[in-house]
């Protein structure tokens, strides 16, 4: 498989430390909210990786963290906790906040067909493994103690910044204007490994360590839970871009200074999902989750298609209409499918030839807007319905979007469908309401003998490009 490697700028064949085995890396959610759609857009697209490189027959061990601690709402480190914040919104403790939203954020993966990870760690469960890493940091002077917090030392390293070039006296201290720079620190990109009582007084969650009772910061969690479960190398690294900086760059930095040796070489970043206005937030217009769009009538899945129909790597801007485009499509495609009848032998030939070309152009830097194309070209193959039904349904072990479970569910309604008040009269076609009441029309035209106006539907339906064919005890149609 070829992958865009953000910390090299270019496309590169993935090569694993063991091969034929991939261990992998996700950036979990912070739970103290519900996760947004732009959130969601990466763990589906990191999803589609994960099920396209099992595919491909790697042994894949993906592993993911859920920040219950720890997450401050400033990249200086000076911020809020975002649990905290959390808590203090609702009334609640940390835990019985991070409890609620991690099951909130599977529902919604489990609305979105996301497969959870072999491998999802709490950070508050991995306290002894940041505390042994950030031990050896001080230890080996790539960390120092100053104002009561553990701090990383960035300037012993030989490069910071992996995955932009930067010039570090254009740099905004903490990356944002506005933000207050932490006297604390020797440097400015030098960021907090350990917080202690100095700092957050009202922090819930705490924990005794060499440098006294504190928590840990953000960025150790991600290098210690990835090294308790992926081993001391691992092969890909996934994210949304907006983690590349500071985040992935100090989990490399803390990471490389504790190990003696390179840790992860491949760097998989989804970009964002923007409204019309910008970039999509918690803080910003209407809050729009999975639960939302549920309410407004909408599949979930259709949202897993809007965002299978654009490159992980193009910024996608999401709008209503844009949305009711991807669910309309999605329907007409399941109705299509539903149009095939699962009857016949599987060319093996056909099969083989359409998953060969499936795996060279999904596996060109994760191309899911081919893969929607080839589900398409599988419908036009010129093959029997069984193997496009077979295709297809290879197809969608990485696009896991229920093609097949809908589809037969739609055959099944139709074909227990009652058409008409004067007896049983079934239409099966791709389960579009206008033509079916055209078929209807005509089987009652040529039940009332005006054979005539059973012809003119016939027609325009035949200029249409619909082909009817009269079956017993109905009819059937399809787009020719």
């Amino acid at each position: 498989m070829y992958l865009y490697n953000s910390a090299t700028h270019k496309k590169e064949e993935l090569k694993t430390h063991t091969p034929g085995r991939v261990e992998m890396y996700t950036c979990g959610p912070t739970v103290y909210h519900f996760a947004h759609i732009g959130n969601l857009r990466s763990y589906i697209m990191e999803d589609v990786l994960e099920k396209y490189l099992r595919f491909a027959g790697y042994d894949v061990n993906r592993v993911m963290n859920i920040t219950d601690v720890g997450h401050l709402s400033s990249d200086a480190d000076t911020g809020e906790d975002k649990m905290l914040k959390g808590a203090k919104r609702e009334n609640k403790t940390v835990m019985d906040i991070a409890k609620f939203y991690t099951d909130a954020f599977f529902d919604d993966c489990r609305k979105l067909n996301i497969k959870t990870p072999d491998v999802v760690q709490p950070a508050t469960g991995c306290i002894g493994e940041y505390i042994k890493i950030i031990s050896k940091l001080v230890d080996t002077g790539y960390a120092y103690l100053a104002g009561g917090n553990v701090y990383f030392d960035s300037s012993k390293l030989e490069r910071y910044y992996i995955f932009n070039d930067h010039d570090e006296d254009d740099l905004a201290v903490g990356v944002r204007e506005g933000v207050e720079e932490d006297s604390n620190k020797r440097n400015k990109n030098d960021f907090v490994l350990w917080f202690t009582k100095s700092k957050f007084e009202d922090q819930a969650l705490k924990w005794d360590s060499p440098w006294g009772v504190g928590y840990p910061g953000w960025h150790i969690e991600c290098s210690g839970i990835s090294m308790k479960y992926n081993g001391e190398y691992l092969d890909l690294h996934c994210g949304g871009v907006d983690n590349a900086f500071p985040h992935h760059t100090n989990e490399i930095a803390q990471s490389e200074s504790y190990l003696g040796h390179p840790w992860c070489p491949h760097w998989f970043h989804v970009h964002h999902l923007n409204d019309p206005a910008g970039k999509m937030s918690k803080s910003k217009g209407e809050f729009l989750t999975v639960s939302l769009l549920e309410e407004k009538g909408y599949d979930p899945l259709a949202y897993r298609w809007f965002c299978l129909q654009s490159h992980y790597r193009k910024t996608l801007v999401f709008s209503w209409e844009n949305l009711d485009n991807a669910a309309a499509a999605y329907t007409k495609l399941l109705n299509r499918i539903a149009a095939l009848k699962p009857e016949g032998d599987v060319d093996a030939a056909v099969f083989g030839e359409y998953r060969e070309k499936f795996l060279q152009q999904v596996g060109n830097d994760l191309n899911t807007s081919m893969a929607v194309t080839a589900v398409f070209d599988a419908l036009k193959a010129k093959t029997n319905d069984a193997t496009k039904l077979a295709v297809i349904g290879e197809f969608d072990k990485v696009l896991s979007m229920s093609l097949l479970e809908k589809a037969a569910a739609l055959r099944e309604k139709a074909a227990q469908a009652v058409q008409s008040g004067g007896g049983d009269y079934v239409i099966t076609g791709e389960g579009d309401p206008e033509i079916d009441a055209k078929v209807l029309a005509r089987y009652e035209a040529k039940k009332a003998k005006n054979f005539a106006e059973a012809d003119r539907i016939r027609d325009e339906l035949k200029a249409q490009g619909i082909e009817v064919t009269d079956v017993k005890g109905g009819a059937s149609w399809k787009r020719v």
